[in-house]
């Protein structure tokens, strides 16, 4: 089994803010998926499509399209893709660190 160190940022302040305050509990979980994945690479990146995300997070497409929608309109996502077809990479942004430590 793989641990993965969670920042207390998530727990404390993320959670209540995306689903108690914004109503967006799937935009969480989608958040909390990509981190775990993309927290094993250097660059905090990972390449996963909707419906991957969809079928091991057990959201429908819909409502990952949509959440991953909501965290790139919170700064907390940052997708991309090579080209229109092409699987999307998707970035997990971590602005509380920059806001502890503006040389960062």
């Amino acid at each position: 089994m793989t641990h993965i160190n969670l920042d207390a940022y998530l727990v404390d302040c993320l959670l209540p803010d995306l689903v108690g305050h914004d109503r967006r509990f799937s935009s969480f979980i989608v958040y909390l998926y990509l981190y775990r994945h993309a927290s094993q690479d250097a660059n905090w990146s990972v390449r996963l499509s909707h419906q991957s995300i969809a079928a091991d997070t057990g959201l429908s497409r819909s409502a990952v399209q949509t959440a991953l929608a909501h965290l790139q309109t919170r700064e907390l996502v940052s997708t991309s893709r090579a080209h229109l077809t092409a699987v999307p990479l998707h970035r997990v942004l971590r602005p509380w660190l920059r806001l502890n430590n503006p040389r960062s």
